[in-house]
């Protein structure tokens, strides 16, 4: 029970520390009044979203709160609010920190670019930091409430599904809403600015451009820190709720809890060798940053697996399946780079094909993203087959919780591109000199390539996670008396294949209408204000930016409720309709097709970012050619691929198959057919 107790008492320190890195950050100049006024702006917009967003949410909370008391467990109900309650907290902070890191960034890059880059990556840190600290302190901390409520050790695991459920359900909520958010906002801002005006990106001219800087954060930041927040949060608990089911003894329940707790101390240390000087070394210093996390937590791994275990082979081998989590995490960031960077042949092929128009950039744009599934898919069956040679179901486990590992310095890197991203659009705003917007073009353009693999690693370690989560749901329909095969010859399996296939696709259409129907209203507004508002062009009247931000506000808190219903009922329909063989069937046909989906949503539209970006760089033509004006069109379908329907594909596994695993020994003795 040490590490316990050690466990805690880290998570704490990482909130310590991430404390001290805001103080950091919020140390460092704000720039000059404009700088500030329109940082202010970004500030109000993300801040106003926020608290509509999380009044929404609560409502939703208190009625699955009320059901899950009154239907399951209260203790299961209360570990629900708890997880809902950090996940909130932590993408809060990190969102809360980022939209003031990025008028700071923008103020250090008078300065140089090591500065800039130093308060972008640092400001990105309290958002990692955060998100790890709390997701350990939730877990722990409730296993310890419990522990000293009287509850058996072996029990608690299962109590704290509710903590992943809680987690799981704010993921999809920040994921949907501010996914429609952000990419409604930026195709509008894209569509009117850049095709029909012809003023550059974050031009103040442009209505829709602090709804577009508001998007950056509520998408990026708050959303990416809910998505990973329960993620990690589901795969310690998965691993622990697997580690009972198999009959292992108490210390290798709280393995994954140790690991998690070592890899955070590893994060912390990384975060200081983030260090750049010139504009070709931001990549590098990045990874640099991640690869030293890994390394130490790898020597961690080691020791707490050879100290922890009672079994000696065991420990080793528990380790090796750590090595297969690390490794598998590396290879998928290098095979997304590949398809997503501007230095490699997928983005540059996207970018060849606009010089014909925009209907051969969207084609080749949808192969790359196409194949882009191919490796990625290899790798997770590779470290699925390796994991299990070495460990079984519970090496699996293990690999996934080793992957999440370096989480705090992933959300790191994750968030530091909105916060660039920001801190571009401020100095273009803000009419600073041209030499600091060199510098913030430079940390903006390693940020695009920064946010595309982090999310290719969210997309794997999901896959892992849910995995996990599957055996977790048959090892509940064995306590609850029903030993299942699923057999392919069994048509009951055969229906939850397909349904669970069909749901991704579902969900993604409505989430992708939802960006479309905003980026109408939004482009009809800014349309509105070019011809209404005199001198805007000529820069002499000012626009108004709180009408955009309020029209996507609305629609994105609107929208969300939709793709969370799906998620949070069609498990239940199709177990207590069909039984727990086509829930079980459902949940593997949602991990397949939404993983393929999710890969191919989020590089493929990455890969057509990058190639924009690559023409405005001077390659085809450049800024204005019909190649550009046809990669923005490409770009602009990218956008919800890449930003709202692919990665909320990530909690739609989740939420599923938490609530399939909430719901296993009611359907196990229930069912209408």
């Amino acid at each position: 029970m040490i590490a316990l107790y050690v466990s805690f008492a880290i998570s704490v320190i990482a909130l310590i520390y991430a404390g001290y890195s805001t103080y950091r950050v919020l140390s460092h100049d704000a720039g000059t009044p404009k700088m500030k006024e329109i940082a202010a702006a970004i500030q109000e917009g993300s801040m106003a979203y926020m608290h509509r967003q999380f009044k929404t949410v609560a409502i939703f909370a208190v009625l699955i709160f009320l059901l899950m008391g009154f239907g399951l467990d209260w203790k299961i109900a209360c570990t629900f609010i708890a997880g809902a309650l950090f996940s909130a907290i932590a993408g809060y902070i990190g969102m809360n920190v980022s939209i003031r890191a990025n008028v700071r960034t923008a103020a250090a890059a008078k300065i140089g670019l090591s500065d800039a880059l130093n308060v972008a990556f640092r400001g990105g840190s309290v958002s990692g930091l955060a998100v790890v600290g709390l997701s350990l302190l939730g877990v722990t901390g409730a296993y310890l409430i419990f522990l000293y409520m009287g509850i058996h050790a072996e029990e608690i695991p299962h109590l704290l599904i509710g903590f992943g459920f809680g987690a799981s359900l704010i993921s999809l909520f920040a994921r949907v809403g501010g996914g429609i958010f952000t990419k409604a906002a930026d195709v509008g801002a894209d569509l009117v600015g850049k095709v029909e005006a012809g003023i550059p990106e974050d031009d103040p001219r442009n209505p829709a451009t602090i709804a577009d800087n508001v998007g950056d954060n509520v998408g990026d930041c708050a959303g990416m820190g809910a998505d990973l927040f329960e993620t990690y949060a589901v795969t310690l608990i998965a691993a622990m709720i697997l580690a009972v089911a198999q009959g292992f003894s108490m210390a290798y329940v709280i393995y994954p809890l140790a690991l998690g707790a070592v890899a955070v101390v590893a994060s912390m240390i990384a975060v200081n060798f983030v260090k750049a000087k010139s504009k070709n070394k931001i990549m590098a210093a990045l990874y640099k940053g991640m690869a030293v996390a890994q390394v130490l937590s790898l020597i961690g791994f080691y020791f707490v697996s050879r100290y922890m275990l009672p079994d000696a082979a065991q420990a080793l081998t528990f380790f090796w399946t750590t090595v297969v989590g690390a490794v598998l995490t590396a290879l998928i960031i290098v095979v997304t780079e590949y398809y997503t960077a501007t230095k490699f042949r997928p983005v540059r092929e996207v970018a060849k094909a606009s010089e014909t128009g925009a209907g051969t950039n969207v084609i080749i744009g949808l192969a790359m993203g196409l194949e882009s599934t191919i490796m990625i898919v290899i790798l997770i069956v590779a470290a699925i087959i390796a994991a299990y040679t070495l460990g079984g179901l519970f090496g699996i486990a293990v690999a996934a919780v080793s992957m999440l590992s370096t989480t705090g310095m992933v959300i790191a890197m994750d968030t530091y591109g909105p916060i660039t991203d920001n801190a571009g659009g401020i100095a273009e705003m803000s009419n600073l000199p041209e030499k600091v917007r060199k510098v913030t073009d430079s940390l903006d353009a390693v940020g695009n390539t920064t946010k595309a693999v982090t999310k290719g690693y969210a997309i794997g370690s999901a896959a892992l996670a849910a995995l996990v989560l599957f055996q977790d749901y048959n090892g509940a329909l064995i306590t609850a008396g029903q030993r299942l095969a699923f057999d392919i010859t069994d048509y009951k399996v055969l229906v939850g294949l397909f349904l669970g296939g069909l749901i991704p696709y579902a969900f993604s259409s409505v989430t992708m209408r939802a960006v479309g129907k905003t980026a109408h209203a939004v482009v009809t507004e800014v349309r509105r204000q070019f011809k209404s508002i005199k001198g805007i062009m000529k820069g002499t009247a000012k626009p108004d930016y709180r009408r955009c931000v309020d029209i996507v506000t609305k629609a994105a808190l609107i929208e969300m409720i939709v793709p969370a219903l799906i998620a949070v009922f069609s498990p239940i329909v199709v177990g207590f309709l069909l039984g727990p063989k086509a829930l079980g069937g459902l949940l593997i046909g949602v991990i397949v097709s939404g993983l393929l989906m999710a890969i191919s949503m989020a590089n493929g539209g990455a890969t057509w970012d990058n190639a924009k970006k690559y023409i405005e760089d001077g390659h085809h033509g450049g800024k204005g050619s019909d190649a550009h004006k046809a990669a923005v069109v490409g770009d602009t379908v990218g956008d919800p691929y890449k930003d709202t329907a692919g990665p909320a594909l990530n909690s739609l596994i989740k939420v599923i198959n938490m609530v399939a695993l909430l719901i296993a020994s009611l359907v196990a003795s229930w069912s209408v057919f």
